[in-house]
């Protein structure tokens, strides 16, 4: 057997088909990435705010916050760093600990999603029970579940990808490391990492889909079933936000992992959608679409306003 040096760093290539443009993206990411940040620290600090949001649906929203400004944090400032013309090299502890996190947080924040859905189940079609069965400690012991299969699912795929043997070439052809960019570069066997990559993060995408699909779907008749327009239009509009992110969440996330042959440049722009865009959809999506988060983030911004 010839012997085998090992790597210690990867390095990132960025976006494929992009090269002479990093200083155009480097400004389009940088105001991506500030707005995704400003507008969910908005909501966090207007539900912390407003005592009329320390509700479970805010709770959720509100941590569903903190996820949006993390989730891009795992990627983008690196992403940022190469295309102002710094280093595109990524250590080898550094490239894991970017996939554990990137799992990690994706997969919780994908099981919040599963967790509202449920809480909007509750509100619409039992309001009258709706405080006794969303209790706070039941809303701390289904974000602590969401926390538990996040970790679990981010060890097992971190563990199947790094415990491969990586000696070279150490070009990863994508702006971060994740699984399909880092298994071939492998220098043995990665069929096992690649059936333990697809298999857990797509059933674990398709069971969360399915249960918000079950809770939506209860949803829906309930609805049906309202005989005012306006209370239709109430239940629908409390919905309509969260739906609206799960689409822009799932889609990405499917697209990527059950293709069979990965193409580099849709699953590059995929990603993007996913780690940058989303995130910042989301601040917009909830402020624009819920009036109480509107009516507090108003206050905000008044209150800073006469501040100035």
């Amino acid at each position: 057997m010839r012997n085998h040096t090992l790597l210690d760093e990867f390095i990132l290539l960025g976006i494929p088909q992009t090269e002479g443009l990093e200083p155009v993206l480097f400004v389009i990411f940088s105001f991506i990435y500030f707005f995704t940040l400003l507008g969910n620290l908005l909501i966090f600090t207007a539900i912390v705010s407003s005592s009329t949001l320390h509700t479970p649906m805010y709770f959720f929203l509100g941590l569903l916050s903190i996820f949006d400004m993390l989730f891009p944090s795992v990627t983008c400032p690196k992403m940022l760093l190469y295309l102002s013309g710094q280093s595109r090299a990524i250590s080898y502890e550094g490239c894991a600990a970017q996939l554990f996190f990137y799992h990690f947080l994706g997969s919780t924040e994908g099981c919040i999603y599963s967790v509202m859905a449920y809480d909007r189940f509750v509100a619409i079609c039992h309001p009258l029970r709706y405080m006794l069965i969303m209790k706070p400690e039941v809303c701390v012991s289904l974000v602590t579940v969401s926390f538990l299969v996040g970790c679990f699912l981010a060890t097992t795929l971190t563990f199947f990808t790094f415990q491969l043997t990586y000696c070279g070439p150490s070009q990863v052809d994508h702006f971060f490391c994740d699984i399909p960019a880092i298994l071939p570069l492998a220098c043995n066997d990665s069929s096992l990492a690649k059936r333990v990559g697809s298999i857990n993060v797509g059933l674990l995408a398709l069971m969360l889909l399915f249960s918000v699909c079950v809770s939506y779907t209860h949803i829906g008749i309930a609805i049906l079933r309202i005989r005012s327009a306006e209370g239709r239009q109430k239940a629908f509009s409390t919905c309509s936000a969260h739906l609206t992110a799960i689409l822009c969440a799932y889609g990405p996330v499917i697209i990527i992992y059950l293709q069979r042959t990965p193409n580099p440049l849709l699953g590059a722009v995929v990603q993007i959608l996913n780690n940058i865009v989303s995130p910042m959809l989301n601040s917009l999506i909830y402020s624009l679409r819920n009036k109480e988060v509107k009516n507090s983030l108003k206050k905000i911004i008044q209150n800073i306003m006469l501040s100035v």
